[in-house]
C-alpha cells in the first residue's frame, strides 16, 4: 500500500520530501571553492552605464580583450549567439554618413563661410578700421580649417561603412584569440527519430569521439537524451576554444540539484559547459574526455563519479560568515578599466547576466534565484576540486535493504511489544536514519534517500497502533458508543442554547443510535435555523431527518420551500456571508421571482469589489438596464459611526449623481435595501483598462494619449463641481465598446471609505496611485487626481508603475519621497515630450503640477498632434 501510495500517487511529494532532506545537507558540507574562479556579471550599474542587453558585440569583443589583457586564462561566456548581428555598427555608421551628408554642417555652412569672407574682405576695402576684423575671420579655425575637417570626418565615416568589418567577425576575432568557451542549448527528451536540425559540421569538433567509452563491450545505460538543440552561429561558434552545453534541469519542485555532463543529440555524446572548462582549465585536449561506463566520466586520469546516465550532483557553496563564494567584479569597472592591470592573472573568468529581471534564474539548495552565471561557477568549482556529491551504484539495494528490515520490525515486533515502547523504538530507529542520511551527505558526500524510509516506519507503526486499538471486545466497544451518544446530544442542545446552531447540528450528527427523540431535536434546530434565514442549513437539516425517517412530521412539505429559498440569498441578511453585500444566486429554473434592490429588478451578478456586489439590474417603469453596485455598510463599518457614514455615502452619491460629461459614468439613483446600500448607475457595455497595463497588450501611443486626454477633462469638469475623486486608477477607467472612449466610474465612492476605516483595521485605496499628499492624510483636491492619472498614463505607456516596491511601506516611502523612473528609461523610444508631461504629472509637491486637468488635456492633445503630422 505504501509503495502504490507513495510512487503511484504521492510521488512529487516523496521526491519533495528526499530533495529537501539533500538539501539541509549539503548546506552544512562546509567546502571552499576553486580559488582560481572569477565571475564577472553584467549587472545593473552596466546597463546603466552602457545600455540594455544586448550590447553591440563589438562592446562584448571589447570586453572579453580586457579580461585576456588582465592575465585571464580562460574566459567562458553565458551569452547564446543564436543569430547574426546584421551589422548594426555598419548601419548606424551609413545612416550618420546620410545624415552628415544632409545636414548644412556639410550643404549650407561652408558656403556660409565663404559668403561672409567675401562680404568682409569687400567692406574692408570700403573701411579701413574693419580690416583688421576681415584679417581675423581668414585666419580662423573657421574659414581655414572647416571645410577641410568636415570634409575629413565625412570621408572616414564613409570608408569605416565600405569596410568589410562586422560586429559578428570583430567578436569573432576576440574569441579566437582570447581562449574563449560558448555555451549551446539542448531541449531535453527523448527524440522520436531523426532530429529535424542537425547538428552543424562546426560543432562536430566538440562531440565526443565515437570510441570516447573506456570499455566499448560493456553495456551501460545512454547518457541524459535530447530532441533539439541551439547552438551558436557558425562565425561564433567555430571561432571559439570549444562550445558546451548549459542546459539546467530543475527537479520537480523547481530546484537545480544535479547537472548532466554529457548529452546524447542525434547519436553524438556532446560534454556539458562546465566540463568543457575544467578540461581545458587543466590543460586537457577534447579527446581527453572519455567515459567510464559504470563509473564515471574521465578527464585524463582523473575520474569524476557520475550517475548510469552521467549525471553528476555538485556542491553548491553556501555564504560564509557574510562572504560570498566567488570573487564577482562588475563588466562596467572591467570596461572603465578599473583593478589591477592583472587581477585575473592565470584565473578562469565566467562572464554572464546578472542584472535584475534579466537572464534566467534558477532555483538551488543556497539559493532561490540564482544567475546562470553563479550556477555556472558552482558546477566547474565542484568538477576542478573533486567537490561532487555521489548517488552510488549501491545506494538503491541498500535503500531496498532498509525497506525490508523496516518492514519486519512493522509486522513483528509493533504489534506483539507495549506501545509506549515500540513508540520510542520507532522515533530512535526514525532518528537514526535521518542522522545516517545527514552524515553521508555531510562526510564523503553520498546520497542514500532515506527521508521516505522514515515516512514509510512512521505510517506502518501508525497504521499497526490503529489495527491493535480496534482488538478490544464489542461489549466495550457498544457501552463506549452508547455514553458518547449521550455526551454528542448533551453538547448539541447546550451548543443549540447558546445560539451556536452550526455546533449543535454537528453534535447532534454524531449521535447514535438515531430515534425519534434525536429526530425531535434536530427538527427544532431545522426551524431555528429557519428564524435565521438560514435556509440553506434548514435544508441539510430537513434532509438529515428524511434520510433516518422520511414520514416524520411535515419534514416532506418543508423541504422543498427550505431548498427553494436556499436558492437566493437574502441581500444584507444574516445568512449572506460569502461576500460583502451577499452574493445573489438566481433559480436556474425560474420558479422563484427574482429579487428587487430597491425599484431596480436584479438580472445577474457582474462581479464583486473590494466592499460589495455589482448586479446589472432592469428599471421596470421605463426598461432601461443599470448597473447596481452595492455597499454592506453595516458590515464594514462600526455601528457608532455607521449613521454618519450613510449620510455621507448619500451625499456623496447625490452629488455626483449631478455631473453628466460624455467621460463619466452617470449616475441614476441611490437607496438602501436591507441595510444594503446601493448606486445604480449607467450600464456600459465594456473593459476596464487594467488589462492594457501590461506589457505584452499596451495601448497605440495616439490611444493612450487620447484615452487619458478625454480623462482629464472629465476629471476637469467634475472639478469645476466641486467633485474629487480620490481612486483614479485603470480599475475606474472604462473603454466603451462601441466608441472606444473612456468613461470614469465610482465618482464619490472613494470619498465615503477615505476617512475610515474597515473592520481590519486597513485603509481602503489602491497606493501604488496615491499622490504623496493623499498617504500623508492631508487635504486632497484635483491635483491629487491629475498626480494618480499620470501614474495610470505612465502605466499604459510602459506596462510597469513608476514606483516599485516589495512592501506597501517602501512603496508609500518612494511615493512621498523619491522621484520616479525616467519614462524613456522604462520604455526607449518614447518622445521626449511625452516625458516631460510625466514628469509634471507627478511632481511631488501640488504646486508643481497641472492646475487643471484641461492643462494636461491641451498638451496630450498638442504632442498627439504633432506626431499625427
Amino acid at each position: 500500500m505504501f509503495a502504490a501510495l507513495a510512487y503511484g500517487i504521492f510521488a512529487d511529494r516523496v521526491q519533495l520530501l528526499e530533495g529537501r532532506v539533500y538539501d539541509v545537507g549539503l548546506r552544512q558540507r562546509v567546502r571552499a571553492p576553486a580559488p582560481q574562479i572569477s565571475v564577472v556579471t553584467i549587472d545593473d550599474e552596466a546597463l546603466r552605464r552602457y545600455g540594455p542587453w544586448p550590447w553591440p558585440r563589438p562592446l562584448q569583443a571589447q570586453l572579453i580583450d580586457r579580461l585576456h589583457a588582465q592575465g585571464a586564462m580562460l574566459v567562458a561566456s553565458t551569452a547564446l549567439y543564436l543569430d547574426p548581428d546584421a551589422g548594426g555598427g555598419a548601419k548606424a555608421l551609413r545612416a550618420l554618413a546620410d545624415d552628415l551628408g544632409r545636414s548644412p554642417l556639410t550643404q549650407k555652412i561652408p558656403a556660409e563661410i565663404d559668403a561672409i569672407r567675401t562680404l568682409l574682405d569687400s567692406a574692408a576695402q570700403r573701411d579701413r578700421q574693419l580690416a583688421p576684423i576681415a584679417k581675423h575671420y581668414r585666419e580662423s579655425t573657421l574659414a581655414r580649417d572647416y571645410k577641410d575637417l568636415i570634409s575629413g570626418l565625412t570621408a572616414r565615416i564613409q570608408a569605416s561603412t565600405r569596410d568589410g568589418t562586422t560586429a559578428d567577425a570583430t567578436l569573432a576575432a576576440s574569441l579566437a584569440a582570447d581562449h574563449v568557451i560558448l555555451p549551446m542549448r539542448f531541449e531535453l527528451g527523448t527524440p522520436q527519430g531523426r532530429p529535424e536540425t542537425p547538428m552543424p559540421d562546426y560543432m562536430q569538433r566538440d562531440a565526443l569521439a565515437a570510441d570516447a567509452r573506456t570499455d566499448t563491450h560493456q553495456r551501460s545505460p545512454l547518457p541524459t537524451m535530447a530532441r533539439a538543440a541551439q547552438t551558436p552561429i557558425a562565425t561564433l561558434g567555430s571561432a571559439a576554444l570549444a562550445v558546451g552545453h548549459l542546459t539546467p534541469r530543475p527537479d520537480r519542485d523547481g530546484v537545480v540539484r544535479d547537472e548532466a555532463l554529457v548529452v546524447r543529440y542525434d547519436g553524438a555524446d556532446y560534454p556539458s559547459m562546465a566540463l568543457q572548462i575544467a578540461a581545458h582549465a587543466l590543460g586537457l585536449a577534447a579527446d581527453a574526455i572519455r567515459i567510464d561506463p559504470g563509473h564515471g566520466i574521465r578527464l585524463g586520469e582523473h575520474l569524476i563519479p557520475t550517475t548510469a546516465d552521467l549525471r553528476t550532483y555538485p556542491q553548491f557553496y553556501a555564504v560564509r560568515d557574510g562572504k560570498a563564494p566567488f570573487v564577482i567584479d562588475s563588466a562596467a569597472d572591467v570596461l572603465a578599466g578599473k583593478g589591477a592591470s592583472d587581477r585575473y592573472r592565470d584565473r578562469i573568468v565566467l562572464l554572464g547576466m546578472a542584472a535584475a529581471d534579466t537572464g534566467s534564474r534558477y532555483a538551488t539548495p543556497v539559493a532561490a534565484a540564482l544567475p546562470t552565471v553563479l550556477l555556472l561557477a558552482h558546477e566547474v568549482s565542484s568538477l576542478l576540486q573533486d567537490d561532487s556529491l555521489q548517488r552510488p551504484a549501491w545506494a538503491l539495494w541498500a535503500e531496498l535493504g532498509i525497506y525490508a528490515l523496516l518492514l519486519a520490525y512493522i509486522t513483528t515486533v509493533v504489534p506483539r511489544r507495549h506501545t509506549a515502547l515500540t513508540l520510542i523504538t520507532t522515533l530512535i530507529i526514525g532518528t537514526a536514519l535521518i542522522g545516517a542520511e545527514y552524515a553521508l551527505l555531510v562526510g564523503p558526500g553520498l546520497w542514500l534517500q532515506l527521508g521516505a524510509a522514515v515516512l514509510f516506519l512512521i505510517c506502518g507503526h501508525l497504521l499497526m497502533a490503529v489495527r491493535r486499538s480496534m482488538r478490544r471486545p464489542r461489549s466495550q466497544a457498544v457501552a463506549t458508543t452508547s455514553d458518547a451518544g449521550e455526551s454528542e446530544r448533551m453538547l448539541g442542545l447546550a451548543f443549540q442554547g447558546q445560539g451556536q446552531l452550526d455546533m449543535a447540528f454537528d453534535k447532534f450528527r454524531r449521535v447514535r443510535p438515531v430515534d425519534d427523540r434525536l429526530l425531535e431535536l434536530v427538527y427544532n434546530l431545522a426551524l431555528d435555523f429557519e428564524r435565521r434565514r438560514q435556509f440553506n442549513k434548514a435544508e441539510s437539516a430537513y434532509q438529515f431527518i428524511s434520510s433516518h425517517k422520511p414520514n416524520f412530521r411535515d419534514v416532506q412539505e418543508k423541504l422543498p420551500r427550505a431548498r427553494k429559498l436556499a436558492e437566493t440569498v437574502i441581500l444584507g441578511g444574516p445568512g449572506a456571508t460569502a461576500h460583502a453585500g451577499g452574493t445573489l444566486v438566481l433559480d436556474a429554473a425560474h420558479k422563484v421571482e427574482k429579487p428587487m434592490l430597491g425599484r431596480y429588478q436584479v438580472e445577474r451578478e457582474l462581479g464583486k469589489g473590494a466592499m460589495g456586489v455589482v448586479y446589472v439590474g432592469r428599471d421596470p417603469k421605463i426598461g432601461r438596464l443599470v448597473a447596481i453596485k452595492t455597499m454592506a455598510l453595516s458590515q464594514e463599518f462600526e455601528p457608532d459611526e455607521l449613521a454618519a457614514v450613510k449620510a455621507r455615502f448619500f451625499r456623496e452619491a447625490e452629488t455626483a449623481g449631478r455631473l453628466a460629461h460624455p467621460h463619466i459614468v452617470a449616475i441614476y439613483d441611490a437607496g438602501e435595501d436591507h441595510d444594503l446600500a446601493y448606486i445604480a448607475m449607467e450600464f456600459v457595455k465594456g473593459i476596464d483598462l487594467t488589462r492594457h497595463t501590461r506589457a505584452n497588450s499596451l495601448l497605440p501611443l495616439p490611444d493612450a494619449l487620447r484615452i487619458v486626454a478625454d480623462a482629464a477633462e472629465a476629471l476637469d469638469y467634475a472639478h469645476a463641481n466641486g467633485i474629487v475623486h480620490r481612486d483614479i486608477k485603470p480599475g475606474n477607467m472604462m473603454l466603451v465598446d462601441e466608441t472606444r472612449s473612456v468613461k470614469l466610474m465610482d465618482f464619490g465612492i472613494a470619498r465615503i471609505t477615505d476617512s475610515s476605516k474597515t473592520k481590519t483595521g486597513m485603509v481602503l485605496g489602491t497606493p501604488s496611485y496615491m499622490s504623496p499628499e493623499q498617504l500623508a492624510g492631508q487635504h486632497v483636491d484635483g491635483r491629487s487626481d491629475l498626480f494618480s492619472l499620470g501614474v495610470s498614463l505612465y502605466q499604459f505607456l510602459t506596462g510597469v508603475l513608476p514606483f516599485q516596491a516589495e512592501s506597501m511601506a517602501t512603496l508609500m516611502f518612494k511615493i512621498a519621497n523619491e522621484p520616479h523612473t525616467p519614462l524613456r528609461t522604462a520604455r526607449p523610444g518614447l518622445p521626449a515630450a511625452l516625458g516631460t508631461i510625466i514628469d509634471r504629472a507627478l511632481q511631488k509637491s501640488p504646486d508643481a503640477r497641472y492646475a487643471r486637468g484641461t492643462e494636461l488635456a491641451r498638451d496630450l492633445r498638442a504632442l498627439l498632434n504633432a506626431l499625427a503630422s
